[in-house]
């Protein structure tokens, strides 16, 4: 007995073997792990700057408030990120992955 004639003699049959098969391979497509797609950490550039003796309120204003505007003009960044403290500031610039 083929597997043909089988199926002509019983359609249901054939029809649910058919679905399990597609069941299967929808359970196992979502159990297969992807290989070929890279881990890419997105370009990442941190601007420091150090002014001895001066408060948060005075790096803030004249330090890091000029740099991110000035850093907002170049294209293709995702985020920027600033911490001001006593004496420093810290400047955290995301651009996205096609960047150059």
């Amino acid at each position: 007995m083929s597997l043909s004639s089988l199926s002509i003699r019983r359609p249901v049959l054939s029809i649910v073997i058919s679905l399990f098969i597609v069941l299967l391979g929808i359970i196992g497509y979502t159990y297969l792990g992807v290989r070929e797609y890279l881990s890419i950490d997105p370009p990442i550039i941190t601007v420091s700057v150090s002014y001895v003796g001066a408060n948060a309120d005075i790096i803030e204003s004249q330090i890091t408030e000029p740099l991110e505007e000035s850093i907002n003009g170049i294209a293709g960044i995702r985020s920027i990120t600033s911490v001001s403290r006593d004496g420093r500031c810290s400047i955290t610039v995301e651009f996205n992955v096609e960047v150059d």
